[in-house]
């Protein structure tokens, strides 16, 4: 891959800073509650679900234009969530929710997520290592 971009960001743990190279990003960090902290900052969970949220909506309107299919009116939630997994370690699962509008709704809609899945980045990086499940909504 000839890399176009790339996004620096420093972080010294779940109850820290996260910082980005530019400064466009300098946030707290804290253990949620649900994970025995004071909620009193983002997490990483966060910040991956609007990450992945943000790129697949884009993967989504590049496929849309690919495909002259208009999807304006279409949005997306990500929800990453951690918990246990089988080694005794952590580990992450995300579901997509997709809003999509009347027009794109059935085999249309189906065949634009499918697409969309294929091809955001986001979605290539986690395929095979977490379990993504794409919901219309």
């Amino acid at each position: 891959m000839d890399a176009i971009y790339t996004a620096v960001a420093t972080a010294n743990g779940r109850e820290g800073r996260a910082v980005s190279s530019d400064g466009q990003i300098d946030l707290p960090l804290a253990f949620p509650a649900a994970l025995g902290g004071n909620g009193q900052g983002t997490n990483p969970e966060q910040l991956f679900a609007a990450g992945y949220a943000a790129c697949f909506a884009s993967a989504m309107g590049a496929i849309g234009r690919q495909e002259k299919i208009d999807v304006k009116d279409a949005s997306v939630t990500a929800e990453v969530s951690i918990g246990k997994d089988t080694d005794g370690g952590f580990g992450l699962s995300v579901i997509m929710r997709v809003e999509l509008p009347d027009h794109l709704q059935g085999e249309v809609g189906q065949e634009l997520l499918k697409k969309t899945h294929a091809y955001c980045p986001y979605s290539k990086a986690t395929r095979g290592n977490l379990p993504v499940e794409i919901v219309v909504e």
